[in-house]
């Protein structure tokens, strides 16, 4: 890559031109790097070291003597020398119902009378939780709920009058400004490192958008505090992209702002409950966004609708393209689904959809996610007689195409459509193939293989036609530009 720099004709030494400004003015001088040692100390206080234990059982005990067992068989057999990775020496493992330690991690104090909040994958697992201060005061803690979907987990301990953090804005945070993260790497309490920002609303398959940094993370510092240069929590340290299993110069925090939305409910509830509107959606290609008349390829395709889910009364189809949820833009299709769970389960919600090439206001009732965010199963598909009349030949598309049964759009719960028996040209080098069902062809309803012939013969070929595919329970459009006639 070529950077450029558009000097002055003053700096340069050179004669002013008439006419001729700089396109871009200069930056401001970097006078040096930040101190954060002030900074380090108004918050360090308020940064803890989370440390877990489980309890011995008899089966912990059982298991352990069985391997011990093994082990002697081993050395016997062997005639004195241990197989590789074989150790001669018995393990001493505490009598029953004693504890030992199971991991170690950060979190930060969010209320003087002693709320604390970590990851939930901190404290997974653990029977006792101990948070130490940096003042050498250890504390058991209550784990008043742990959401392990967003990663968030709150816990209680009896202090009074203790540091506490301040919450940010994260959605005010800048890409290139100076952050540090505090917490416990491999056990080590009150480590500091710092970096900048280097991106915001990541989506890395979670539920939650997360703030990018370049800031040193390891083992132990999960749950701790991303601060900024305010001294301000902007999120929790919680994940590290690795190709080694060590910090490789990425990190990753939740953002603060939806964290605490989160623990709001765990402090009430102990649990989460979030919205769902009983869809699966897709992402939308700038192709098919053209040809269903879309200015740009924003919003979530609607590829599938569970029978009797809160979309489904809604009126919610197949093949929509939901622009807005509640008067908000969607940007990114992942953007719905944060926004839907994140709505009160039995709130009022209004969908803009793309339908037919024009917007339309859908009103739902948002339901409750169940934990595993089940949808609707695979239909199975019995094939009934048919009375059709295949064409001679693919249309333009590559479609061989037959009107459905009346048995077949019963169970397919629809007014139209057709059936494809075979494909040649776009639409086989598409992946498009015999049993899959057509729903609408640029943003129109197919009713029969007649009517959508004779839409196919009209196309524009210049132009790539949108096609609303069905295949099993998913809808996804396709764009395919029709083949040039045979001459």
């Amino acid at each position: 890559m070529i950077s450029a720099l558009v000097l002055s004709a003053a700096s340069l030494g050179l004669p002013a031109v008439a006419g001729f400004s700089p396109v871009y003015a200069a930056a401001p001088a970097v006078a040096g790097l930040p101190d954060f040692a002030d900074l380090v100390e108004r918050v360090g206080p308020a940064v803890v070291n989370i440390r877990t234990t489980e309890r011995i059982t008899q089966r912990d005990v059982d298991a352990a003597g069985q391997a011990d067992e093994m082990q002697e068989f081993l050395r016997r057999f062997f005639g004195g020398q241990m197989p590789r990775g074989q150790s001669p020496r018995r393990r001493n493992l505490p009598a029953p119902g004693q504890e030992i330690q199971r991991g170690i991690g950060s979190g930060f104090v969010v209320s003087a009378d002693g709320y604390v909040l970590t990851n939930a994958h901190v404290v997974d697992g653990a029977d006792e939780v101990y948070v130490t201060l940096t003042d050498k005061r250890e504390f058991k803690a209550k784990v008043l709920g742990a959401d392990a979907r967003a990663d968030v987990a709150v816990l209680k301990i009896d202090g009074g009058k203790l540091p506490y953090l301040t919450m940010g804005d994260p959605n005010k945070a800048r890409v290139g400004e100076w952050v540090i993260a505090i917490g416990s790497p491999f056990n080590l309490e009150n480590t500091v490192t710092s970096g900048i920002i280097s991106a915001k609303a990541r989506d890395t398959g979670d539920l939650l958008p997360l703030i990018q940094s370049d800031v040193a993370v390891n083992p132990g510092n999960s749950g701790g505090p991303l601060i900024n240069m305010k001294g301000e929590v902007i999120g929790i340290n919680s994940q590290i992209a690795t190709l080694s299993g060590g910090y490789n110069g990425i990190s990753f925090a939740i953002p603060i702002d939806e964290a605490m939305r989160v623990a709001e409910q765990l402090k009430k509830s102990g649990k989460v409950t979030r919205g769902r509107l009983g869809v699966q959606i897709g992402e939308l290609n700038r192709e098919v966004a053209e040809s269903l008349g879309l200015k740009n390829n924003k919003g979530a395709e609607v590829t599938q609708v569970e029978p009797g889910s809160p979309a489904d009364k809604g009126g919610v189809r197949v093949g929509d393209v939901v622009i807005k949820y509640n008067g908000k833009e969607i940007d990114r299709f992942a953007e719905l689904t944060r926004m839907v769970l994140g709505t009160p389960p039995g709130s009022k919600a209004t969908l803009t959809v793309w339908r037919k090439g024009v917007p339309t206001d859908l009103h739902v009732t948002v339901g409750e996610a169940d934990p595993d965010n089940k949808v609707a199963g695979r239909s199975g598909g019995k094939k009934g007689e048919r009375k059709y009349e295949l064409a001679s030949a693919a249309n333009t598309l590559g479609f061989v195409v037959s009107d459905l049964t009346a048995a077949q759009k019963r169970e397919l719960g629809v007014s139209g459509g057709v059936i494809v028996e075979d494909t040649d040209g776009p639409a086989e080098a598409a992946g498009l193939r015999q049993g899959d069902i057509l729903l609408m062809l640029n943003n129109q309803d197919i009713v029969d293989a007649k009517q959508f012939n004779a839409a196919v013969a009209k196309l524009d070929p210049k132009k790539s036609a949108a096609v609303l595919v069905r295949r099993g329970n998913q809808a996804q459009h396709f764009s395919l530009r029709p083949a040039p006639a045979a001459k």
